[in-house]
């Protein structure tokens, strides 16, 4: 190898929390670690979401997305595993003597012994309103997430979507708003059945089976006004509104990844009972790992990601411990403990 490259035991690609769990586990299981995200910070698909109570982790009360990311961001910093941001890996070589070099869409190389793939959903991009300018107003009153609800405050605002994401925001912002409008071309709503029902038995009008098919503007800044129409019926009507939020679902990019020969449909990796891929040192975790018992909840997510973890180990040394020492036996926290005031017998 011409170029002069560091080694790592494990090289995990997407900063999500299985990907960030990973990195903090590997850490336990003295692994030489490296975390590579496409985006300029880590969190993946929670980052969409800051907003959002999470309920559903074990032994952690309900809690802000953006908190919950602080926390996994801090855990994942733990054992000072390198952290690389802002690039996009897409190319794969394998080397004559098992490990595998890393390409980035940037150029970027990386070497490693064995690959964690925690890149969920891939790259993923908000579908667009496809509607002709609608890209103009997106620095206005245009919306494609809700980052803070102040700034919907008082306002006639238009949801476009029918997801969870959808009646979420229908049900946050309803309190808040002066009116809440939600638009969605089928009768049945992707979102928790609780939810769904929820908005429907509010203020929200809930608009079906309708789309919006244009946006008005007398200033050419902002939208004023948008027509929506029936499916089926096809008449239509103007709605006054001071915001639109687009909800119209998530487009992946696996980009170069799909090329590698792994055994995948348009959205998963399928592995096998130790989260093997059909490569050899490559494992996965998360949302992007399909098999039979598969659980997609955060919490599963950490389970996947110390199971794969512990396969890697392994691949490389057939005669380590099959997992980590719990943390209140693992030498590995002596010293932390020490540095927290924690005095052990």
């Amino acid at each position: 190898m011409s170029e002069q490259l560091e080694l790592y035991d494990i090289t995990i690609i997407g900063g999500g929390p299985a990907g960030m769990y990973a990195a903090f586990y590997s850490g336990m299981r003295d692994m030489k670690t490296k975390l590579i995200d496409a985006k300029e910070e880590l969190g993946g698909r929670m980052l969409i979401y800051p907003e959002k109570m999470i309920w559903d982790v074990g032994g952690v009360t309900p809690i802000l997305c953006e908190k919950l990311v602080t926390q996994l961001v801090q855990q994942a910093k733990t054992f000072d595993p390198t952290i690389v941001l802002g690039q996009h890996i897409t190319g794969l070589e394998r080397q004559e003597d098992g490990t595998y070099i890393l390409e980035a869409a940037s150029g970027e190389r990386h070497w490693t012994r064995t690959i964690l793939l925690a890149i969920g959903r891939g790259i993923l991009k908000m579908a667009k309103l496809e509607l002709e300018g609608a890209e103009r107003y997106e620095v206005s009153n245009l919306h494609y997430t809700v980052q803070e609800l102040g700034p919907f405050r008082g306002k006639r605002v238009l949801i476009s979507g029918g997801g969870n994401s959808a009646v979420d925001w229908a049900n946050e912002l309803e309190p808040i708003a002066s009116h809440v409008t939600v638009v969605h071309r089928r009768d049945q709503f992707g979102g928790h059945e609780k939810n769904v029902l929820r908005m429907k038995n509010s203020s929200v009008d809930v608009l079906t089976p309708h789309e919006v098919t244009q946006l008005y503007s007398s200033n050419g800044h902002s939208i004023e006004r948008v027509t929506i129409r029936h499916i089926e019926s096809e008449e239509t009507q103007q709605l006054e509104v001071d915001a639109v939020i687009v909800n119209h679902g998530l487009k992946a990019d696996f980009s170069g990844i799909k090329d590698w020969g792994l055994h995948m449909d348009d959205w998963n990796v399928f592995v096998g009972p130790k989260l093997n891929t059909n490569l050899p040192g490559i494992f996965s975790a998360g949302d992007f790992a399909a098999y039979d018992s598969k659980i997609t909840l955060i919490a599963g997510a950490f389970t996947d990601a110390a199971l794969a973890v512990n396969s890697a180990k392994l691949y490389m040394d057939p005669e380590a411990p099959y997992m980590a020492y719990v943390s209140s036996h693992n030498e590995r926290f002596k010293e932390k403990n020490k540095a927290l005031g924690v005095t052990e017998e």
